[in-house]
């Protein structure tokens, strides 16, 4: 691989892997065609591929501001290509009139480089039933910070100091975001994005969501596209026991019908899961029906790695500076949050290929400890991977997970009452219409 960056310092001289396969990845784009429509006149004094390789790099390298672009671009050298002689608010007009086409792509063709590459080191065990094993989430973005100018006479609690909504939907098997939409409007209601989200998806996924994206017709909506679903259970949501597999105590397996009016009832029968440790009454609903397939254990686990999605999110935030905007401008908050899950894709392929050499749980592996040293390993000459496996155990690389596991209940696959061949599990459903788009003052959801 070719060097990106030259320097005069030891660590910005060594082949940093990680930077090299990001250039790598954007050299791969069709060079811009001066002759081609909408690039008349004189080419452009920044190439895209510089450009967009900039912004990569200050996500990575750590940078705050969105003036670093200017500066890598300005004082270092890119490849073959010379410094530089722009304006700081020549870059700034170039990043918001060029849009998020560029970064879109380069998200996608790092996506499928880095599934490609996973695929040995995938999770199949995770839901063996299961095609594909999917996080469906949202988070809000941090407020804006008060220093850029178009925000500096806002009060400290302003609606429009906050960041917008990053809704994804997290590959759990490779540990890599599949897909993700950023909005501006923080306020409209996460279902709004969550069929669209979904679409296209391997027939027979398997889809996590939690409480936010409850609903008799999203339930129904996503087992007629073809797709295994868990969810907890809403409290007071009513309901129609149609069979069951297991009762003991407060522990309960069984087939039911949600929805006991007629004003609000689902149309597919699903399974409902209960069971208490502690103090706690754990309830799960699935559309995965056969007991035998998916166990309380295996639903208590599955759900569970829904959190998969906040821990992605949290390495943005903590270790990649997305609680940081460079800029009050979506279009521009939209190119950082993309650089930010374009790095953050790689650095999380990199664990899970550390602990699929390892033959760990990808999650024994520290995030932060890997963000950290390999960049210091490539500096220094080393294969990254290779470097963090070497004595992982003795300096706490690889260590026992703190993740919390739900003790369920192990039902005896004898102690399940069959379910009888005649049973009717489909019915007319009537799903009354909720408000919960946005308002007619609300912007429309803009996409990544």
């Amino acid at each position: 691989m070719s060097t990106i960056l030259q320097s005069t310092s030891a660590s910005e001289q060594a082949a940093d892997q990680i930077e090299q396969f990001i250039g790598e990845m954007v050299a791969a784009f069709q060079p811009e065609d001066p002759s081609a429509p909408g690039m008349r006149g004189r080419p452009r004094i920044v190439p895209a591929l510089c450009l967009w390789t900039g912004v990569l790099l200050c996500v990575l390298r750590g940078m705050r501001h969105q003036r670093a672009v200017w500066r890598l671009l300005t004082q270092r050298s890119l490849w073959f290509y010379p410094r530089f002689a722009v304006t700081d608010d020549a870059i700034y007009k170039r990043l918001e009139r060029d849009g998020i086409d560029p970064m879109t792509g380069l998200l996608a063709q790092i996506t499928q480089v880095l599934a490609t590459r996973l695929d040995r080191y995938a999770q199949t065990t995770l839901a063996p039933f299961a095609t594909e094993v999917f996080a469906l989430d949202e988070t809000t973005l941090d407020r804006l910070a008060r220093r850029l100018p178009a925000l500096r006479g806002l009060p400290p609690d302003d609606p429009q100091l906050l960041g917008g909504t990053l809704t994804g939907l997290f590959d759990l098997r490779r540990q890599l975001w599949h897909r993700v939409r950023y909005r501006t409007d923080w306020r409209q209601n996460e279902k709004v994005l969550a069929r669209e989200m979904v679409e296209a998806l391997p027939p027979g996924s398997l889809i996590l969501a939690d409480l936010g994206y409850f609903g008799f017709a999203w339930f129904d909506h996503v087992t007629d596209a073809g797709y295994h679903w868990i969810s907890r259970m809403r409290s007071k949501t009513s309901y129609t026991v149609l069979h069951t597999f297991y009762r003991r105590g407060e522990t309960f397996d069984g087939i039911v019908f949600l929805g006991q009016y007629r004003a609000d009832r689902g149309r597919h029968a699903v399974r409902l899961i209960e069971f208490r440790v502690g103090t706690t009454l754990y309830r799960y609903i699935t559309n995965v029906r056969d007991p035998h397939v998916l166990t309380p254990r295996m639903a208590a686990d599955l759900y569970a790695r829904r959190w998969d999605f906040e821990l992605a999110v949290n390495t943005g935030k903590t270790h990649l500076g997305l609680h940081l905007l460079w800029s009050a401008k979506p279009g521009v908050i939209e190119q950082q949050v993309l650089a930010v899950v374009i790095i953050a894709q790689i650095f999380q392929a990199l664990r899970l290929e550390v602990a699929g050499r390892a033959q760990v749980d990808p999650f024994e592996v520290s995030l932060p400890l890997l963000i950290e040293y390999m960049p210091q390993f490539a500096a220094r000459g080393l294969d990254p991977v290779d470097a963090f496996l070497t004595n992982a155990r003795e300096v706490g690389f690889i260590r026992p997970s703190s993740r919390t596991r739900i003790q369920a209940p192990d039902i005896p696959p004898d102690a399940l009452r069959p379910c009888p061949p005649d049973l009717v599990l489909v019915r007319s459903p009537r799903h009354p219409s909720r408000n919960c788009g946005p308002r007619r003052d609300r912007a429309h959801p803009r996409s990544i």
